[in-house]
């Protein structure tokens, strides 16, 4: 088989739809979309769900069940290649990070995560740690303590 002989199965491409061109085209003159009306503009149509201004039927049903979503914890996280930028022996604060425009809003506490390298000892005060990222702060003389 060479690239040049390579030939697409039957069936395999199918032609664009042109519409608007002409008569023979089946699709000609109004594209397809019919006389005037909402459909028929640019940009027309209605949104989904959408039933003519009848009462949708998300609105009709009950609502039903509980969602934890107003309760979620949402960590802000910090990589440890982020703490590159402290000098050697410095004590990383939630409060420190958020001076310096590492993290920019606290949410429900600071996660540090494993990514990247760490070259330097400091000492790192966050609400959670994953495994890795304590690994590699202590590996360097450091600490990661827990809130």
């Amino acid at each position: 088989m060479k690239l040049h002989t390579i030939e697409q199965p039957a069936g395999a491409v199918k032609v664009n739809k042109r519409v608007g061109r002409g008569t023979s085209s089946g699709t000609g003159k109004t594209s397809g979309k019919g006389h005037k009306g909402q459909n028929a503009r640019s940009g027309g149509g209605v949104r989904p769900g959408f039933e003519g201004g009848q009462l949708p039927l998300f609105r009709r049903l009950p609502k039903r069940g509980f969602s934890n979503a107003p309760f979620k914890v949402e960590y802000a996280t910090i990589n440890v290649s982020d703490l590159e930028k402290f000098e050697n022996g410095a004590v990383v604060t939630p409060e420190l990070l958020k001076e310096m425009g590492i993290v920019k809003k606290q949410l429900s506490g600071i996660k540090v995560l494993g990514n990247g390298d760490l070259t330097k000892k400091v000492t790192v005060k966050a609400n959670k740690f994953s495994a890795t990222a304590v690994e590699k702060i202590e590996k360097m003389g450091g600490k990661a303590e827990v809130i």
